[in-house]
């Protein structure tokens, strides 16, 4: 259903059931999936490709030109998955000639004003918390949760299944499975009670907080400790995407 009073470019791709509300904005190069809502007030701009079953709640804005000096008009996508809310007036921009599209994943939340600039990737199932904003080309792994007001700095990479305080200054990458905290962002341990409610093993869990015992507290700086790590311990998944995280780490891990 479309409301009379929504502007809708006859080019969009309007799947079935969509309910597109008063005082919308949809241009032409947009296609928008299944049974998703434009509550009222919701811009949707050339480039942005939204999935199914969707709610986007008043001021919100998709595909936005990217707020970079470097952008010359090129044809990019900012892509919302199935399953994902918007809340009012967060904003999402579109991709710049560096990867070409901004992604959010399925069944993501994303509280109100919340920004996701240019090049973000963020997986499946992660909250954002009111007016986080992630600068461009970060990446945010499946599951994480990230407190309201943080603040996230370019080319970050935050792990699955992390929860981060609120009003945090992220400027280093996350590892997966912690709290972050405190003024500068530290590890603070194992975020125990997410692994708990995404069905993570007793067994797997006291694994994770071992690999991190090692990591933080053993006395051992972390290029030590992750070339010691696969010699005093079983190969697990756990400890591959710990490790795997940390070599491949562009800005280096948050301190201890």
């Amino acid at each position: 259903m479309i409301h009379p009073l929504a502007c809708v470019d006859p080019a969009a791709h309007i799947g079935e059931n969509v309910e597109i509300g008063p005082f919308c904005n949809v241009q032409g190069n947009v296609e928008i999936g299944d049974g998703t809502r434009l509550i009222s007030n919701v811009v949707v701009m050339d480039g942005a490709r939204i999935g199914r079953n969707c709610t986007i709640f008043p001021g919100a804005v998709v595909g936005a030109q990217p707020q970079d000096l470097k952008f010359k008009g090129e044809d990019t996508l900012a892509i919302v998955g199935d399953g994902t809310t918007l809340r009012e007036c967060v904003t999402v921009h579109r991709g710049t000639a560096s990867k070409g599209r901004t992604v959010i994943g399925n069944n993501c939340l994303l509280m109100a004003y919340c920004h996701v600039a240019h090049d973000c990737e963020l997986g499946n199932n992660i909250i954002m918390s009111n007016s986080t904003q992630l600068a461009g080309e970060v990446v945010v792994d499946d599951c994480a949760v990230i407190g309201g007001g943080t603040l996230v700095h370019q080319f970050c990479h935050l792990g699955s299944y992390i929860m981060v305080q609120g009003g945090a200054l992220i400027n280093k990458d996350i590892p997966p499975y912690v709290l972050a905290a405190r003024e500068p962002i530290s590890f603070t341990g194992v975020n125990v009670i997410g692994l708990r409610r995404h069905g993570f093993s007793h067994e797997s869990i006291s694994l994770i907080q071992e690999i991190y015992r090692v990591l933080y507290n053993s006395g051992m700086n972390i290029a030590d400790a992750i070339e010691r790590l696969p010699l005093m311990m079983e190969p697990s998944t756990e400890l591959d995407n710990i490790l795997g995280f940390i070599r491949s780490s562009g800005r280096g891990v948050l301190r201890g």
